[in-house]
């Protein structure tokens, strides 16, 4: 049974999946009656995204980014979950990176400004790396069996 720092690790885990699925059907709910209105035809998006309109465009570069960061955010809390080390540090460094891919997203699916979004990437990026060495320290450091 899972103890309250990783019942809120792997909660943050599943608010990362959820941004993933929302934003992927979002997607499905802007692309699908483009296609079938005839507006975007599918032999010209088969092999690139410069034929969808820019929201499209928005929103699929954002589904994509989420394959970016986040595999690294999930590798880490697979390994806080079965090495049984889990604490608040974690826990609340895990919520602030996803905090930071939910807020990354909105900006990437409306004003698209590149200034905000980079710097809302950069913060994730540096929260990521933390948590990382975070992690790394508590293993190296930890006595007890894994």
């Amino acid at each position: 049974m899972l103890d309250w720092p990783e019942k809120l690790l792997f909660a943050a885990a599943l608010a990362q999946l959820a941004l993933i699925f929302g934003l992927m059907i979002w997607l499905g709910f802007i692309r699908v009656p483009l296609v079938t209105s005839g507006k975007v035809r599918i032999k010209d998006v088969a092999l690139s995204k410069e034929a969808w309109p820019q929201q499209a465009k928005q929103v699929s570069n954002a589904v994509d980014n989420q394959f970016q960061l986040p595999l690294l955010f999930y590798a880490v809390v697979l390994l806080l979950l079965w090495s049984g080390i889990t604490d608040w540090p974690e826990v609340i460094l895990a919520w602030v990176f996803v905090a930071l891919r939910f807020a990354h997203a909105f900006i990437h699916t409306t004003a698209n400004r590149v200034d905000q979004r980079f710097f809302i990437y950069a913060a994730g990026f540096f929260v990521l790396m933390t948590l990382w060495i975070v992690v790394a320290l508590r293993l190296f450091l930890y006595s007890g069996p894994v």
